[in-house]
């Protein structure tokens, strides 16, 4: 775990369910007031895990509603402070009214992704468990959903923690041999040393490909589609999400601003963005609607270039790819094949991976469906994945980094104190998965994401 025990001294309180009507509304307050206030309002102290009916009091002793009430005394709670739970009728003026009260008790609003931040402080969670939390809420399939309930659950802190287990015991040894030299202990030589820097490696590079999996799952893939105008970039918008979500014509510069749309291909989630047609000449509209293509280009995971079969690749074309982010991933996509006759199917053209398709007769799209998947390393088996995020795969591959330096360092220098601060940086890279260091900026940038009430 992270950090414990740390002390609260104030009290929070939100609406833990989405504001609205609803049959259930629940009020959460957590701190060391917790106890108190469930006096004022209940006339007494609910049994510590059992749900009592009860009636929920205001100032002057009139009943605002009756509901359920829950009491979890600390440290036996979700945040590990004292916790309450008001579950009350989803009326928005009922549930603001017994918020009110609560507040009036000395509580203040809870802050977004607060109850959780507690949870971590308090050693009741880790890291990369708080930020389950927020990826299960907002996952956007069932595939992601079970493999956030796996990091919830500790899968992936238990996998990073068995890392950490290695990289200890390989800096002990190096440390040691370090601290006492009258050992003599040969580096070169010891190929028990290299066994166990190659197992390390081993196993970090294979966490880290399930861990790649778990982020597809998490994040998804945004592809902007760019081209030039009637190249079909709309139709190929609505040939992905299976719907008329954008309008098609056969008028140049339809589209004038950037067109969003979430889809799902065999659980992975595909963020698709239909952009204007880019070309000279146009009016000052359509002009804003080019600029904003280029900035969502640079956003991009994969860009697909749309090409008109029929007049083939021009000057124009060419010159979109010179334009191009080259840190992108770009593939061309040769439209309206059904008119050219050119066969459907994945190739190769000027070093780009080429697709032959026709967006408004549907043919080819699961091939392009299959790329993109397979673009990203999606293999749509679940089973022993976790939910992850960008950040632990960058203090993963950083770890790794460092390892490797190390055990160059070793091999061609024999330089074991250079060694062990390789390994020492490594294991502060893992550290920051489960947040066993000291950042506040990266944890107010994690929780404040969250939604109020978690």
């Amino acid at each position: 775990m992270a950090k414990k025990n740390v002390a609260i001294v104030d009290t929070i309180a939100a609406l833990a369910t989405p504001p609205g009507r609803g049959g259930v509304g629940i009020i959460r307050v957590s701190g060391p007031l917790s106890s108190s206030i469930a006096y004022a309002i209940l006339n007494k102290l609910p049994r510590p895990r059992y749900a009592e009916y009860l009636p929920f009091h205001d100032a002057e002793g009139d009943v605002m509603d009756v509901g359920i009430a829950l009491y979890f005394p600390g440290p036996n709670s979700f945040t590990g402070d004292d916790v309450l739970e008001l579950q009350a009728h989803g009326g928005p003026v009922v549930l603001d009214m017994i918020l009110r009260r609560v507040l009036g008790l000395k509580a203040r609003l809870a802050q977004p992704g607060e109850f959780s931040l507690r949870a971590f402080l308090n050693g009741k969670i880790d890291l990369a468990q708080a930020e389950a939390i927020a990826d299960l809420i907002n996952c956007s399939s069932e595939m992601a959903a079970k493999s956030a309930i796996r990091s919830l659950s500790g899968d992936f802190s238990d996998a990073i923690q068995q890392l950490l287990k290695q990289l200890i015991h390989l800096r002990v040894y190096v440390e040691s041999a370090i601290d006492f030299p009258e050992e003599e202990v040969d580096f070169l030589a010891d190929q028990q040393l290299l066994a166990q820097s190659q197992d390390l490696l081993n196993s970090i590079q294979h966490i880290l490909t399930i861990a790649q999996q778990g982020c597809v799952l998490n994040e998804g893939m945004t592809v902007v589609i760019l081209g030039q105008p009637n190249a079909g970039k709309s139709s190929l918008l609505n040939a992905l999400a299976g719907t008329d979500r954008a309008i098609v014509t056969h008028i140049p510069g339809t589209t004038r601003d950037v067109l969003r749309e979430n889809i799902n291909i065999d659980g992975m989630p595909l963020h698709v963005i239909d952009t204007a047609g880019l070309r000279i000449g146009a009016d000052a509209i359509e002009e804003e609607g080019i600029r904003r293509a280029w900035r969502e280009a640079e956003k991009a995971d994969r860009i697909l270039l749309m090409i008109d079969d029929v007049n083939g690749m021009g000057k124009e074309e060419a010159q979109f790819l010179q334009k191009l982010p080259s840190e992108i991933p770009v593939t061309l996509i040769r439209n309206k094949i059904d008119l050219t006759g050119r066969p459907a199917g994945i190739s190769r053209e000027q070093g780009f991976t080429s697709i032959a398709i026709s967006a408004q007769k549907s043919i080819g799209i699961d091939d392009l469906r299959q790329q993109l998947k397979k673009s990203m390393g999606f293999i749509g088996e679940t089973d022993g994945v976790f939910i992850a995020r960008r950040r632990h795969l960058d203090a993963m591959n950083r770890a790794k980094q460092h390892i490797e330096q190390g055990l160059d360092q070793l091999i061609s220098y024999q330089a074991g104190e250079l060694m062990a601060e390789e390994l020492r940086i490594a294991q502060e890279a893992l550290n920051e998965i489960t947040g066993e260091f000291d950042n506040e900026d990266l944890l107010g940038e994690i929780f404040t994401k969250f939604c109020i009430g978690k």
